[in-house]
């Protein structure tokens, strides 16, 4: 079994995460960074089940993914084909989250937002943005900033390309695409780097 996972959660979850494991047969892989997510789930050809989640994670990302992914395995074993973040989803993820929800594991300035996200879970943690900003210790990446701090008409870099920073809509922001002149939405929470013109 895979237990070099050991380094990548808080040491207070690792026997509640060893259970989970053993009482669930998957086999985890840790891989490089994803752009278009933290984790995923699926059966392999042989039959076998299979969790990945991203090595770039800090300790509580990953828990939170790892658990989100093993949710999504229960309740293939229990309800079959159903909807990927359904009701059925939903119920087991915050069931098997409860023992996490635990000052020892997740710090107190995480905690509450924690809590308030598993009310009504969604598919993607980065949905929420308080929760995203906590987890990551409202810091962002080395040479990034999050899109909220750059002012407002200021241009900026996301995955190669310019965009001019636009209004605010209730949750994101409207940005304007420089090369196709569309305007996209961000989410607040996107971190980006500043263009110097260069």
């Amino acid at each position: 079994m895979n237990s070099n996972y050991k380094n990548f959660v808080p040491a207070k979850s690792i026997p509640f995460v060893e259970f989970l494991i053993n009482e669930h047969n998957f086999t985890l892989k840790i891989v490089n960074q994803r752009q278009t997510k933290h984790g995923d789930f699926r059966q392999l050809p042989n039959g076998k089940f299979q969790i990945t989640v991203n090595n770039n994670l800090n300790k509580y990302q990953f828990l939170l993914t790892l658990v989100h992914e093993i949710a999504h395995h229960v309740t293939h074993q229990k309800f079959g084909r159903v909807q990927p973040h359904g009701q059925e989803w939903k119920a087991v993820f915050q069931h098997l989250m409860l023992p996490f929800l635990n000052p020892e594991i997740y710090p107190k300035d995480i905690l509450p937002y924690l809590a308030n996200y598993l009310k009504n879970p969604k598919a993607s943690t980065d949905t929420d943005v308080n929760l995203s900003l906590a987890l990551r210790g409202n810091i962002a990446e080395s040479g990034k900033s999050f899109i909220f701090d750059i002012p407002f008409g200021d241009l900026f870099i996301f995955k190669n390309t310019i965009y001019k920073k636009g209004n605010k809509r209730r949750t994101r922001f409207e940005c304007l695409n420089m090369t196709n002149k569309k305007v996209y939405l961000f989410n607040q929470n996107v971190e980006v780097k500043k263009y110097d013109g260069k």
